[in-house]
């Protein structure tokens, strides 16, 4: 199994300070775990939350690639409805050359109704504006030359994309998917999929199931690490600590599933999870003592799942897992 980081920079708003030390303390973890032999590092995009989340992720995985050396960078995911696709096509390229190649482009259509009323999108067109975006971007690292594009949303005349990406035809392409007309997308498409972290186990094995029937359909064979499951962590050596971990779960479950809804109810992602917070909690992460994880991974593993993203509050987790964990799945 390969094991990677996802998530991003924690910080305080309200101060210079408390975004600069959230900066600099993810940055050092990211070099850590690479140090580690951690496979990868995926960053999120989000805007408008209050929460000092990361916003500008291709600039941070820049700046990565220039503290690394082998870890592979990746976004989970750039919200391309937001973007205009021709520079998010230049900057991701000049992040895969400036990283040798280690750049994995996950991309999504987004979830937050509040993100889109923020940007003044119609979120009913995200799939729309996500479809015409990427068809640019793929255009754009194909095309030998210049070429031109008259969509709904956008329109290029006789321009090229500069730099080139180092891989060929391009660097991965990961879309996070949840429902079934997506993950048949996803493998109809030619995408490595992103499976979310807020979901229970048997969810995660049924949206495979899907993404597997999808892939026979269109020709491909599946690759185990070509799917990517994110998965909370949380080390616990005591019951007491296993509760305080659940209750906070819970808590941070209450907290995304909020984000995941429109104010009206009428709009809800796939990424909000069970209904029972508590079984979603207890069954959604890997918790409990270094063997209570082996064997949730191994699970996993029987499933096909062979590839795990891993959210953690904490980088006493990591080490913790790289030294209890992850010698048994290498």
């Amino acid at each position: 199994m390969k094991f990677g980081l996802f998530g991003g920079a924690r910080t305080t708003p309200g101060g210079m300070d408390g975004y600069r030390d959230g900066y600099d303390a993810y940055i050092e973890s990211v070099v850590e775990a690479e140090e580690l032999g951690y496979h990868s590092n995926f960053l999120v995009e989000h805007h408008f939350s209050g929460m000092g989340q990361v916003s500008a992720s291709l600039n941070l995985l820049s700046f990565l690639a220039a503290k690394t050396s082998t870890i592979r960078l990746g976004s989970a995911v750039v919200v391309l409805p937001w973007h205009n696709p021709a520079l998010i096509a230049e900057q991701a390229a000049t992040l895969d050359v400036l990283s040798k190649g280690r750049f994995d482009f996950g991309v999504g259509k987004g979830y937050r109704p509040l993100e889109f009323d923020g940007f003044r999108i119609p979120m009913e067109e995200a799939t729309a504006r996500f479809e015409e975006a990427i068809t640019v971007i793929r255009k754009a690292w194909t095309t030998e030359g210049r070429f031109s594009h008259d969509g709904d949303y956008w329109r290029f005349d006789d321009i090229i994309v500069e730099p080139a990406p180092t891989q060929k035809p391009h660097p991965p392409l990961w879309l996070a998917a949840g429902r079934p007309e997506s993950l048949r997308y996803a493998a109809r498409e030619n995408y490595n999929l992103f499976l979310d972290q807020f979901q229970t186990i048997d969810v995660i094995f049924e949206r495979l199931a899907i993404f597997k029937q999808a892939l026979a359909k269109a020709g491909r064979v599946y690759d185990p690490l070509g799917v990517a499951v994110a998965r909370g962590l949380v080390i616990t050596r005591t019951d007491e600590e296993r509760k305080d971990a659940i209750v906070k779960r819970i808590q941070h479950l209450e907290m995304m599933n909020a984000f995941g809804r429109s104010t009206d109810g009428k709009t809800q992602s796939s990424m909000v999870s069970d209904a029972n917070l508590r079984k979603a909690a207890e069954d959604g992460l890997l918790i409990g003592t270094p063997d209570d994880i082996i064997a949730r991974l191994q699970r996993m593993a029987k499933e096909g799942i062979d590839y795990v993203l891993l959210s953690t509050r904490t980088q006493e987790s990591l080490r913790d897992f790289a030294k209890e964990v992850l010698p048994i799945f290498t």
